[in-house]
């Protein structure tokens, strides 16, 4: 998993004197992140939300919510019924 809080700026007239700049990464409780996934700055991951392996954050993840892909996208909400199961279902 890679947490990146500091960019470039886009503008190239900026890159002279390596600017950057630094903004936060919130992650609330019991998020889960899955292997090799990246999250960029200015991102908030919501309460017990999963990402899943692999995936690039690059917008904020609402709460109880299962986000995949690159961009990670959110394919659904967890449930009351996943008490009971122990695997993602398919979406």
């Amino acid at each position: 998993m890679t947490l990146t809080a500091t960019g470039l700026p886009v503008h190239p007239s900026c890159h002279v004197d390596f600017a950057r700049f630094s903004e936060p990464i919130v992650l609330q409780d019991k998020v889960w992140i899955g292997s090799n996934s990246a999250v960029v700055p200015c991102v908030r991951i919501g309460y017990g939300s999963v990402i899943g392996a692999g995936s690039v954050v690059t917008r904020g993840v609402p709460p109880m919510t299962i986000a995949v892909g690159t961009p990670a996208r959110a394919v659904r909400t967890i449930s009351d019924e996943d008490l009971t199961t122990r695997a993602a279902k398919s979406v």
